[in-house]
């Protein structure tokens, strides 16, 4: 006789969902955030199993009152400092300029990267200017650290006749080989694989630079970025492999990509990675931890997992409204503070700074990126022109156009 079957509680799945939704506070009271300066900093040959305490620790270095603080500071003149001080200053005049251009028609789409500016400013900053950069699409700061042109970057938002992409990329997709720029795509994740790959190219020829590629916390949950992992873990590859938590993948929170259930940084440690996980809107702790595995790659001792714990202060693009799945100006209660301010409060901390200088700086700033948006416009904008010529569309397909091509182009006349 059949035993009888048990009876059984029905199952149920888990999907996650924000803490808060439009409409109710915006509470951050229940994120740990360790003081600065209390995370250990371990020598750079540390293996990744002696370092797990810090994929889910996070490492800061400037405090409530701006003092840089712990083993982790970097020590950075005051030079240094203010140069990152008006390249992230730049990066927000020049992200609220080429929005407002948005607004007005003369480009399709536009991607700030307000509250993040310290990230790629302080890690294009930190890399050596011949390491080879593999963006996504939140890193304008990197060009702008390593004092690429506005007017370049805005011709290429505007798709106009100076854009050195002829139109064919969308606006701010970025590339350019002499600036060691790898061109942004828009299907996430795919950077990273190529990152490990021009790494490990290096590597075989025994060349002296290393990569450095970056990532959203959504992407992660793609395949490449598993790949990625793999591979650099396997061949030691000489590559940083960043991954910007920003909370938000579009209107997906990070809980969807597996942010619930335990830190980004925790993944690298699974195939042997080392793996830290810092303070993203802290200017020094970002440049203090890409240095680290910077030291890391060129020693020869392989990949290194950053998590850059930070938010998403504004849209996730000019196609966004935030106030549809999240409570309004969310950005603003962000208890790690803004990074501009926090820098700022720093160099004053340090005596070498003032409010009075900080609104001089503002001003050149402003007057910069406006000098170069009215230099990028009379080139055309993509509501008015002038456009690339028809004939740039059989141009750069081969590096030697080949007779079929050259026939099509004949008979389009142009």
């Amino acid at each position: 006789m059949d035993a009888p079957v048990p009876v059984r509680a029905p199952l149920s799945l888990h999907v996650p969902e924000p803490p808060q939704r439009p409409g109710s506070e915006i509470d951050f009271s229940t994120l740990a955030v360790p003081p600065a300066g209390t995370a250990r900093r371990p020598d750079t040959d540390c293996p990744a199993a002696d370092m797990t305490d810090l994929a889910y620790d996070l490492v800061r270095v400037l405090d409530d009152q701006g003092h840089a603080v712990g083993p982790w500071d970097p020590v950075l003149g005051p030079d240094t400092l203010v140069r990152g001080l008006r390249a992230m200053m730049t990066v927000r005049a020049y992200d609220e300029r080429m929005q407002r251009a948005q607004r007005q028609g003369k480009t399709s789409f536009y991607m700030k990267c307000t509250g993040e500016e310290a990230i790629a400013v302080a890690q294009g900053m930190a890399v050596d200017r011949s390491d080879m950069l593999f963006p996504t699409y939140r890193q304008q700061g990197l060009l702008i650290a390593r004092d690429w042109p506005l007017v370049d970057m805005m011709c290429q938002v505007f798709s106009n006749a100076g854009d050195r992409l002829k139109g064919r990329q969308m606006p701010v997709f970025y590339s350019s080989r002499e600036a060691g720029f790898f061109s942004i795509s828009g299907n996430l994740g795919t950077q990273y694989s190529q990152a490990v790959g021009w790494a490990m190219a290096s590597a075989i020829k025994g060349d002296s630079r290393i990569a450095a590629a970056w990532i959203g916390e959504g992407a992660t949950a793609e395949g490449d970025f598993h790949h990625a992992l793999t591979f650099a873990s396997v061949y030691r590859a000489p590559v940083i492999l960043n991954l910007v938590n920003n909370h938000w993948a579009i209107s997906s929170f990070h809980g969807i990509a597996g942010g619930e259930r335990t830190t980004f940084a925790a993944r690298g440690l699974g195939y042997g990675i080392p793996s830290l996980r810092v303070d993203g809107n802290d200017f020094l702790a970002v440049f203090a931890a890409t240095r680290w595995a910077a030291e890391r790659a060129r020693a020869n001792l392989g990949p290194t997992l950053i998590e850059l714990f930070t938010y998403r202060a504004a849209a996730h693009s000019t196609s966004d409204d935030p106030a549809k799945y999240r409570p309004e100006n969310a950005g603003a209660h962000w208890p790690l503070g803004d990074p501009i301010d926090r820098l700022r409060q720093h160099l004053i901390a340090l005596g070498i700074w003032s409010e009075a200088r900080q609104e001089e700086l503002a001003r050149e700033v402003a007057e910069a990126v406006q000098v170069a948006g009215k230099e990028a416009e009379s080139l055309g904008t993509l509501d008015k022109g002038p456009f690339q010529s028809a004939r740039t569309m059989f141009e750069d397909v081969y590096k030697t156009m080949p007779w079929h091509l050259e026939r099509q182009r004949r008979q389009a006349g142009v």
